[in-house]
């Protein structure tokens, strides 16, 4: 036999060094894997397949509508469909562990659909507690024990994306729910939106849509949830009553008032003016309408059935050049001897104590914490009642990471969104309404954020109502737009120059500095009176006048 080839030894080192280095990529991949798994989703629900054994209906009466495996419309995807109006729905899903949400970031993540819109109607989510806290799957009602319910909700004033907690006070021990304040609006269209709520260590919330932020809170601060997490330090007695003798007028009738003899409360406000004179001209024997010469009476009119044909009245032409037409009264004018009715004039009350109010106390139930002592998720439920169907939930997620609900966001619901965002403008330039579509859509948007902002928050519900108007008829988008803007300038004129005074408030222990008032109620009531009767006979005797 021939003698063996020989390997150099500058190619056995080259290949080591492969080795060695591809060993190493290995190693890595293992390592990058290993820390993938660590992001993991929690839970994962996307409805790919039937949720039928994975998830439980309530068997509770009350909760008769059908939930079904359906395609999102347009869509080869699946989700969990409301498939009735009017019905009460209740369904679960228990966690393998439970969700401690006091260690790191926790991020709830869902998809809904309202492919019918939603007029009145929740499509929000129950993270709920342990069964031990005193709950069963088979029987899951709005009674179960929850820690988060989080999700749009539509009806009537009522248009946010709730975000609710239910926290244990550690003196009390009562659960209290804590709601976030001013949360933002429901997107008002059919397409597929991501609901998303970030809890983070340092005990900050985001909510985000869409994956845009809409709010950013504070748990501990009393100015982002209500009531606060933290409760008050002092709060009034509850046991403080007011005392019988306790006189809360600051102004009282003077007692010693007498009304003057000259005073006559039957002295009419107003009295015909003997000065007026009839214009020049007057047509006195004119009627102020006549019949329409040009009417004609129709032929199929049968007077036995419809009685006797009138023609129907126009303005007498002949006093369109005249002062005026028929019988000419004297306007009248103001009495001056009316004084109306007599009160007696103001004083200040010498028995005056201020307006009462109970002493305040330590708060029994106060307490102080660093971060708030969530109870775990156990179980995923949808416990709603709607007057809407079509409701689609899709791609529920339950994550320790912010990155992995990034992740789902962009494969799972971005895609369809933009499908369905590229239909609806196909759609709106077929109908050739893609312009106004576009004008409301953006008017509506604008006016929700109206609705959100803070120092408006007293008038909420009344935007709220002229903005659902408004969805009902978009015709009158304009219209509703500027009838907003109203309330909007009205709300703004009243913090900048001020209201009426508030009266003051005082403890039961101390007595204020007297107040004074420059005009009695009986004058105001007088004045009132001769405003609103001044008006109404002026308008009456315009014509006459003229």
């Amino acid at each position: 036999m021939g003698k063996g080839r020989q390997i150099p030894l500058g190619i056995v080192a080259v290949l080591l060094l492969i080795a060695c280095s591809s060993f190493q990529q290995i190693w890595a991949s293992d390592d990058s894997d290993s820390d993938n798994d660590n992001d993991d989703a929690i839970l994962y629900e996307s409805f790919d397949e039937t949720f039928e054994g994975r998830w439980l209906t309530s068997n509770k009466e009350d909760y008769n509508g059908v939930w079904k495996h359906a395609k999102s419309e347009g869509h080869d995807d699946y989700g969990l469909l409301v498939s009735e109006k009017a019905r009460k729905y209740a369904i679960v899903k228990e966690l393998d562990e439970p969700v401690i949400l006091k260690d790191g970031t926790v991020v709830l993540q869902f998809e809904t659909r309202l492919q019918n819109g939603l007029e009145c109607g929740g499509a929000y989510l129950k993270y709920l507690r342990p069964q031990e806290s005193g709950w069963k799957p088979k029987e899951f009602d709005n009674e179960a024990p929850y820690s988060i319910m989080f999700g749009p909700d539509k009806c009537g004033a009522t248009n946010k994306v709730h975000f609710i907690f239910k926290h244990k006070n550690p003196k009390s021990l009562a659960y209290v729910e804590h709601h976030l304040k001013f949360p933002p609006s429901v997107p008002s269209d059919k397409l597929t939106h991501v609901y998303t709520a970030v809890l983070k260590p340092n005990n900050e919330l985001q909510i985000l849509i869409d994956g845009e932020e809409k709010k950013k809170a504070n748990f501990l601060s009393g100015d982002d949830f209500e009531p606060p997490l933290i409760p008050a330090k002092i709060i009034p007695d509850p046991d403080d009553k007011k005392p019988e003798d306790w006189d809360e007028r600051a102004k009282i009738p003077d007692p010693n008032a007498v009304k003057p003899d000259d005073w006559d409360e039957d002295a009419p406000m107003e009295i015909e003016d003997d000065e007026a004179v009839k214009p020049e001209g007057w047509l006195d024997d004119e009627p102020e309408d006549v019949d329409d010469p040009e009417a004609a009476k129709p032929e199929d009119w049968d007077d036995e059935e419809d009685g006797e044909w009138e023609a129907p009245k126009i303005d007498n032409p002949k006093c369109a050049t005249a002062p005026g037409c028929g019988e000419w009264k004297r306007p009248t004018k103001r009495n001056p001897a009316y004084k109306g009715k007599w009160h007696a004039p103001l004083i200040d009350n010498p028995n005056y104590k201020g307006i009462w109010k109970p002493q305040e106390i330590p708060n029994p139930d106060y307490f102080e914490l660093d971060k708030p002592d969530f109870e775990p998720i156990a179980a995923v439920g949808i416990e709603i009642w709607t007057m809407q169907d079509g409701i689609l939930f899709d791609n529920i997620l339950i994550a320790k990471d912010e990155k992995v609900a990034e992740s789902y966001r962009e494969t799972t619901w971005k895609p369809k969104f933009t499908v369905e965002k590229e239909k609806q403008k196909d759609e709106d330039l077929e109908t050739g309404s893609d312009t106004l579509g576009g004008l409301q859509k953006k008017v509506f948007d604008l006016l929700y954020k109206i609705a959100d902002i803070p120092f408006l928050s007293a008038y909420k519900l009344k935007i709220y109502d002229v903005i659902e108007k408004g969805e009902k008829q978009p015709n009158l988008t304009i219209g509703i737009l500027v009838s907003v803007v109203v309330i909007f300038l009205t709300i703004f004129f009243k913090i900048i120059f001020g209201g009426k005074k508030q009266q003051r408030v005082v403890a039961n222990n101390t007595r204020p500095a007297e107040t004074s008032s420059n005009q009695s109620s009986g004058e105001k009531e007088e004045s009132t009176e001769k405003e609103e009767s001044d008006a109404a006979p002026r308008r009456r005797s315009a014509r006459r006048e003229n």
